[in-house]
């Protein structure tokens, strides 16, 4: 085009797009975000700062460049649908899932918008990928937790209190993915020569009947189950509660639950899953393909020891058990 007729062009007030990758950039993308937590759970909130971080590193600022849309499930599997279809009809770019009930209510509600799941067990299993090299469609993501490590919570809890001869599973069968840690506890137990018991619990309030009704106090102990339920703080904070009432040793899947005073915990740096799901957001908006991205595994562990808890509940931590650990809270 001749300089004159650019100009003519101007002064008629015709507008020519002028297209650049700082202007792609600068167009604003939406996504969204479902998690079975609850918005007030200041553990969530934390994650979502690491979550937000990762997204600035990458250039994507909230208010600028990026608008996220979010949900809340508070452990109901029943909301999760309904706010799946919700997020699903405003057709964002992508879709960030925390947990397996969130991810599943997402993949049934859409094979098309791309999902980005956080804190999933078994992506395989519950029909989310194909493999977890080449998911195949359109949901990828970050595992929390490998099916081998649930033998670790029972042989920790059994170095903990050797006189262990029952260990309670507690866990919401409507959301937590028991049958994938089943067989590694089964055969932890059998190893350490404990009998496993299972608490089913799908409220807050069913937590000290169904622990009363095992009558743990004298020889048994408690596992709390990775579970999007269990993760609630009013659930957490109140299995923490009765068992140090009932000075029942009990393990748990993270840190804020040790930190919270629960005993001790093992389990995956869940922070380090969101900040690393922020670069996977990042790729897919830039135009990658799910299908394309391997789920990735977990990289950090954490085994937590509170010290304060086990002087109270009367456990005496072994010191090969203190110099494993990656924090003892005193």
């Amino acid at each position: 085009m001749r300089r004159r007729d650019f100009i003519g062009l101007l002064g008629s007030g015709v507008v020519l797009p002028i297209l650049s990758a700082r202007t792609a950039q600068a167009a604003v993308r939406r996504i969204a975000f479902l998690s079975a937590g609850a918005e007030t759970d200041p553990q969530i909130s934390q994650f979502l700062e690491g979550f937000r971080k990762g997204l600035r590193e990458n250039g994507w600022i909230e208010g600028r460049n990026l608008e996220i849309e979010f949900r809340w499930t508070a452990g109901d599997p029943d909301r999760a649908s309904l706010f799946a279809k919700e997020l699903v009809d405003l057709k964002p770019d992508l879709i960030v899932s925390h947990t397996t009930p969130a991810t599943s209510a997402l993949h049934r509600a859409t094979s098309v918008i791309p999902i980005v799941f956080v804190v999933v067990s078994d992506p395989i299993g519950n029909g989310f990928v194909s493999s977890l090299s080449r998911p195949g469609g359109n949901v990828t993501g970050f595992v929390n937790l490998e099916a081998s490590m649930a033998s670790k919570w029972v042989e920790l809890a059994k170095e903990v209190a050797p006189r262990l001869k029952r260990i309670a599973i507690l866990f919401n069968p409507d959301t937590a993915p028991y049958a994938y840690y089943e067989p590694s506890i089964k055969s932890a137990a059998q190893s350490q020569s404990v009998d496993l018991v299972e608490a089913p619990i799908h409220s807050a309030g069913d937590i000290e009947s169904a622990l009363q009704r095992l009558d743990l106090a004298a020889d048994g102990g408690i596992v709390v189950m990775p579970d999007a339920f269990t993760a609630l703080q009013q659930v957490y904070s109140r299995i923490i509660e009765i068992a140090a009432r009932d000075r029942i040793p009990a393990i748990y899947p993270y840190r804020y639950m040790a930190v919270a005073g629960g005993l001790m915990s093992y389990g995956t740096d869940n922070g380090d899953l969101f900040r690393r799901a922020a670069a996977y957001v990042d790729r897919i908006l830039k135009g990658a393909k799910p299908a394309e991205l391997p789920v990735q595994l977990p990289t950090k562990f954490e085994f937590i020891i509170n010290v304060r808890t086990a002087q109270l509940q009367g456990c005496d931590i072994p010191l090969k058990l203190r110099a494993f650990a990656d924090d003892v809270i005193e």
